[in-house]
């Protein structure tokens, strides 16, 4: 008996003569540029220029989505999230927050010291909103990592630092926050132009004793933290760039507050100068 060769046709159900779905194959990934959105992203913050930075990131992630680039992705919800957390756009702030969550988990990259950092700045948003609780185990989350593959003075752990001390301090945590305060200014120290960075970690301080002890039996030590930051603030030599005019401008406020009315308008006048000359 001759042998029978059997074709595709014998063993797969008939299909339209139109229908490609058995044929169809997933189109590659098409990677975004993050690199150059990243810097395209700096130069724009350095010119105070949230619009823009706004409409080029929600491009991009357009087009990471379009091309399954979900690292990708991943990197520009990143931004967006702080982005929208600076202006105080709530909601579209969570979503990215909540995304970039899923997907580390969708990417399985749980154990990195980059997720760390993402983790770091989704529970910021959620600090930011008035959310410290729910900030708190994804802070601790980003503290895990950082442990587990950081030297113990690595400069990372100034920003986890902070945050989680103003996490602690809105959920009357005082000690802890003190704690870590203490610990990011130490960890910013090693760091080179951080002098501004220090500054809001001694205003932050200020708060958190007034809002433990009270304004009055708080006075002298709050009085403290401030001279503090303005020594800082006012180093010498500082690169008078766009982080620095964020820093003044977001610092500002807060001089006010304690009755350094022409300290805080001397900020807000450095902050603009440099906007304008950028």
């Amino acid at each position: 008996m001759d042998k029978i060769e059997l074709t595709r046709d014998d063993y797969t159900d008939p299909q339209c003569p139109f229908c490609t779905d058995q044929y169809a194959k997933e189109p590659p990934v098409r990677s975004i540029p993050v690199g150059r959105i990243i810097s395209k992203l700096d130069e724009l913050l350095s010119k105070n220029d949230y619009e823009s930075a706004e409409r080029t990131l929600s491009y991009w992630l357009t087009e990471a989505i379009n091309g399954r680039d979900k690292r990708g992705e991943l990197s520009v919800r990143n931004e967006l999230m702080g982005l929208y957390r600076k202006l105080g756009k709530k909601e579209l702030a969570i979503e990215n927050a909540e995304k970039s969550l899923e997907l580390i988990d969708e990417l399985e990259l749980t154990e990195y010291v980059s997720s760390g950092t993402i983790y770091l700045n989704c529970a910021t948003v959620y600090k930011a909103f008035s959310m410290a609780e729910k900030a708190m185990p994804i802070f601790e989350k980003a503290l895990g990592i950082y442990d587990a593959n950081l030297k113990p003075d690595d400069t990372l752990y100034a920003g986890l630092y902070n945050n989680m001390a103003l996490a602690l301090t809105d959920l009357d945590r005082f000690a802890e926050a003190e704690m870590y305060y203490k610990k990011a200014i130490e960890s910013l120290s090693a760091l080179k132009n951080s002098e501004p960075e220090q500054a809001i970690s001694y205003l932050n301080m200020a708060d958190c004793a007034e809002r433990e002890k009270g304004f009055e039996n708080a006075e002298k030590e709050i009085q403290s933290y401030i001279e503090k930051a303005v020594e800082l603030l006012d180093t010498p030599a500082l690169p008078q760039d766009g982080n620095y005019a964020f820093v003044c401008e977001k610092c500002a406020p807060t001089f006010g507050y304690y009755g350094y009315f022409m300290y805080e308008k001397e900020l807000k006048e450095r902050a603009r100068r440099i906007y304008e000359r950028n």
